[in-house]
């Protein structure tokens, strides 16, 4: 079966460890490339790239500001990914709970 391509789906996008990265170092902010380039320390064209990818899937967004172009991430588009991880989330916080609670048990009775 072939994969969709990375340019149409937001998981595949994020499936990247780079672009996963990109967009944890953006945040919240508003980043122009150069400013990426320097929180990333990765070189401008990889930089370009990888927020060309995100840019096509919606999960950045562009501003121009005269010459200049700043990038924020489209918190809206991750939506369909937080929602897909939150059960996982829950299971392995169930399981955590679950393993203090034996290790309480474990204190008590030594």
């Amino acid at each position: 079966m072939a994969r969709t391509p990375t340019t149409f789906d937001p998981f595949n996008a994020v499936a990247e460890p780079k672009r996963r990265q990109l967009i944890q170092a953006m945040g919240a902010e508003e980043l122009s490339v150069n400013e990426i380039v320097e929180r990333l320390g990765w070189n401008q064209p990889s930089v370009s790239k990888h927020l060309g990818v995100l840019k096509q899937v919606e999960l950045v967004e562009e501003r121009r500001v005269g010459r200049r172009r700043l990038y924020r991430v489209n918190a809206e588009r991750l939506k369909p990914i937080f929602d897909w991880v939150t059960p996982f989330e829950r299971m392995w916080s169930e399981r955590f709970e679950r393993l203090d609670n034996v290790l309480e048990k474990m204190k008590k009775e030594k």
